[in-house]
């Protein structure tokens, strides 16, 4: 079952995220990681994975980290679809009409097509 897990880590730089980055990918189980927070220092990490595992190795290999949050995820993708539809507009569809005749451009009459592609069948006359 998928999980949400969201780990407070106190990073310096960009260095310090493409390492916790790389660390979280490389794990196995996860789905999808994220950076949140308005300074890029939360790490949102979907799968099954240990949280606690996960969290000491962000502390051993980034820096101090901490457990914020850990819930399931596909509550939050249900809330977001529920969402996402109510937003959408719903089509009108009304009742087509047909506006053409068909096959009247290829037709095989004793004049042939006026574009050429079905030419005027040969005469009945043998004189010419």
């Amino acid at each position: 079952m998928a999980q949400k897990i969201v780990i407070k880590v106190q990073m310096a730089g960009d260095k310090c995220r493409s390492k916790a980055m790389a660390l979280v990918a490389a794990t196995c189980g996860v789905v999808s990681v994220q950076l949140a927070g308005d300074d890029k220092s939360q790490v949102v990490v979907v799968g099954d994975v240990d949280s606690i595992k996960l969290t000491n190795a962000l502390r051993r290999k980034v820096g101090p980290a901490q457990l914020v949050e850990v819930g399931d995820a596909k509550k939050e993708e249900e809330k977001k679809t529920k969402d996402e539809k109510k937003d959408e507009p719903v089509p009108i569809y009304y009742p087509g009409y047909y506006y053409g005749y068909p096959n009247l451009h290829h037709h095989t009459g004793y004049y042939g097509c006026p574009c050429g592609c079905n030419p005027r069948p040969d005469s009945i006359c043998t004189i010419m």
